[in-house]
C-alpha cells in the first residue's frame, strides 16, 4: 500500500493537521506518460494510414483528446489537501478541491468529532448545526487515529471539547 501524506504538527498550543490526496506521479511524470501513449498511438495510426487504412487516424486523435482530458482531470486534483488546525482560539478547516478552497472557522464554541468507523465514512466535526466532513484523504484503517489526535486536541482546549 502506498503511503498517504498525511502530517500532524503540535507546537505550543497549536495542533495542525495537512491531508493530502495520495499522488503516485508528479504532475510532470504523468504529463510524459500521457504524451508517450498519446503518440505511440498516433504513430501506429499514421503507418496504418499510410497502409491504407486512414480511418484509424479519428480514433486515435478521439484518444489523444480523451488521455489530454484524463490529465486534466487528474492534474487539476493532483494537489487537493484538508487542512485542520486547533488552536486555543479556535478551530480553522480549510479544504482545497481543484481550483476551489472552502474555509471554515469555528471560534469559541464547542465541536464534537463524529465518526461511525464504517468503510468510506468521513469523519465529522460538529460545531452547533453546522457539521464539516473530513478525511476524504486519509485510508480507512487511519482514521481511528485521526479521530483519536483530533479528539485529544480539542479537549485539550477550553473552548472546544472531543466527544462522539
Amino acid at each position: 500500500r502506498m503511503g498517504y501524506r498525511w502530517s500532524y504538527i503540535v507546537d505550543s498550543g497549536r495542533h495542525q493537521w495537512l491531508l493530502r490526496r495520495n499522488c503516485a506521479l508528479r504532475p510532470w511524470q504523468l504529463a510524459a506518460w500521457f504524451s508517450t501513449v498519446s503518440l505511440a498511438a498516433l504513430a501506429i495510426a499514421a503507418v496504418c494510414a499510410a497502409g491504407g487504412a486512414w480511418i484509424v487516424i479519428p480514433f486515435a486523435i478521439a484518444e489523444a483528446i480523451a488521455v489530454a482530458a484524463a490529465f486534466m482531470v487528474y492534474a487539476r486534483h493532483a494537489a487537493d489537501y484538508e487542512r485542520i488546525e486547533a488552536t486555543s482560539d479556535g478551530l480553522v478547516v480549510e479544504c482545497g478541491h481543484g481550483s476551489r478552497v472552502d474555509r471554515f472557522e469555528h471560534g469559541g464554541r464547542p465541536v464534537r468529532v463524529e465518526y461511525d468507523a464504517k468503510a468510506r465514512e468521513p469523519i465529522r466535526l460538529v460545531a452547533g448545526a453546522e457539521t464539516i466532513a473530513i478525511g476524504r484523504y486519509v485510508p480507512d484503517d487511519c482514521k481511528t487515529v485521526l479521530v483519536r489526535q483530533l479528539r485529544g486536541a480539542l479537549g485539550a482546549g477550553q473552548w472546544a471539547r472531543g466527544g462522539g
